[in-house]
């Protein structure tokens, strides 16, 4: 059974391979075959553990109990390997939460006493798999946590795969969101081992609210932009794009909404928040050092190290917690 963990409002249940080998799911013991043969197994490990199953569901809450699953680790040792299964089935290439989340339960297994890395394998054509993270355990002002170093963002439409113009600030217009919204005509794509739409707007109003984005008449235009296909169009990414809004705020600050690509509207993100401090860095908006990145479910550290115009590394800082 999966044990769920809360990090800053995002839900995932960890579950080890094993575990789901003794329940009938045929999960392989490599973690690359796994992520090569995972339309075998994914939807049923969603179904589960995911479900509500006899839990009451709560008054507008999603489909699923949580954000998504992590199957790992797939060794007792470090480098430890896992997967990131989204409730779609589909899997991500690296989630700044989830990772946290891991980090927390393998050091509640006495497996992670110090920094280590950890390998996300996923089936992506569009970027190298595993995607590696080192993970070290710190303690920022007086709460125990992990920094997550993403490494060095990539940016522009050639980083996520989008065939999009550029115009000389290194901006894109994305069609399909302007459409929606004329406020959402200016945005910065970003890759921190996955790929990012961060949408950037004049004032904190044209943020989308996350009630408003799982009804229908938003969900639907944005699942057609975030999601790959079948399930999304396509554009302007083949392989499907992580959708953020993001408002400027005095003092290094960021106001960020976020739909994940095949989730939908969470509260919470990292690797997300990386990537709204990114483009924000790249915007002007802030500086480098840290930056705080709020969103519904708390708030974000991330920390740029920057070298006069290049923006060197991106790190996050997250903590986890066992949910009763």
């Amino acid at each position: 059974m999966a044990l769920f963990y809360d990090a800053r409002g995002n839900i995932y249940g960890v579950v080890s391979p094993a575990s789901l080998r003794d329940a009938g799911i045929a999960v392989p013991e490599s973690a690359a075959r796994a992520a090569r043969t995972r339309s075998n197994w994914t939807s049923s490990a969603i179904a589960a553990e995911c479900s509500w199953g006899s839990l009451p569901r709560p008054a507008g809450a999603k489909a699923h109990r949580c954000d998504g699953l992590l199957v790992g680790p797939f060794q007792a040792e470090p480098p430890f390997d896992l997967l990131i299964v989204n409730t779609d089935g589909s899997l991500a290439e690296r989630s700044g939460n989830g990772l946290t989340i891991f980090a927390q339960a393998l050091t509640d297994q006495a497996l992670m006493s110090e920094a280590c890395e950890l390998r996300v394998h996923h089936d992506k054509s569009d970027a190298a798999s595993p995607v590696s993270t080192r993970v070290e355990p710190a303690i920022l002002e007086q709460v125990a946590g992990f920094w997550l170093e993403l490494g060095r963002p990539g940016f522009g439409p050639e980083a996520v795969g989008a065939q999009r113009d550029v115009d000389e600030t290194g901006l894109s217009h994305v069609s399909e969101l302007a459409a929606i919204d004329p406020q959402w005509a200016t945005s910065q794509f970003v890759r921190v081992g996955n790929p990012h739409c961060v949408t950037l707007v004049e004032q904190v109003s044209a943020l989308p609210d996350n009630t408003q984005m799982r009804q229908p008449a938003l969900f639907e235009p944005l699942k057609a932009i975030a999601f790959a296909p079948p399930a999304g169009s396509g554009r302007p990414c083949a392989a499907g794009v992580n959708l953020q809004w993001a408002a400027r705020q005095p003092g290094n600050r960021v106001i960020a909404r976020v739909f994940e690509r095949g989730e939908g509207p969470t509260a919470s993100s990292g690797t997300s928040a990386s990537a709204v401090a990114c483009a924000a860095w790249r915007a002007g908006w802030v500086e480098s050092g840290e930056v705080s990145v709020v969103m519904p479910g708390g708030i974000a550290p991330v920390r740029l190290l920057t070298q006069g115009e290049t923006l060197l590394s991106v790190s996050l800082f997250g903590t986890a917690l066992l949910q009763a």
